[in-house]
């Protein structure tokens, strides 16, 4: 069983930056690649980026890309999402999730066997 927990949600105004963290219970370098996902009302849950073993690959969904960095410290056992240039839009449950098993960067929810509890982004305009 892996722990997830992500952190460093909150209000911010549009154009403006937040910084999400996830620690994970179990060793960084044990998992294949982690993802942050969100999930806006009404809506499905959708890909926002990944970050492979290492930290040499990523990969992001069109909406967030050129705003949005995704990273990971595996001395710490954490990931970060670092967004910036925030629109209302980006107004989500944002989920940290980790893949034990598939050695690819997936924007599949199916491929990931771990998820926090999500935190709360919410963007004003």
């Amino acid at each position: 069983q892996v722990q997830v927990v992500e952190s460093g949600g909150g209000l911010v105004q549009a154009g403006g930056s937040l910084r999400l963290s996830c620690v994970t219970s179990a060793r960084t370098r044990s998992i294949q690649s982690m993802g942050w996902f969100r999930q806006a009302p009404g809506k499905e849950r959708e890909f926002v980026a990944a970050v492979s073993r290492s930290g040499g690959s990523t990969l992001y969904a069109d909406s967030v890309k050129g705003r949005f960095t995704i990273s990971r410290d595996n001395a710490k056992n954490t990931v970060y999402l670092q967004m910036n240039s925030l629109k209302p839009e980006d107004t989500a449950v944002y989920y940290c999730a980790a893949n034990l098993d598939v050695p690819r960067l997936s924007p599949q929810p199916r491929e990931y066997d771990y998820w926090g509890q999500g935190t709360q982004v919410t963007v004003s305009s």
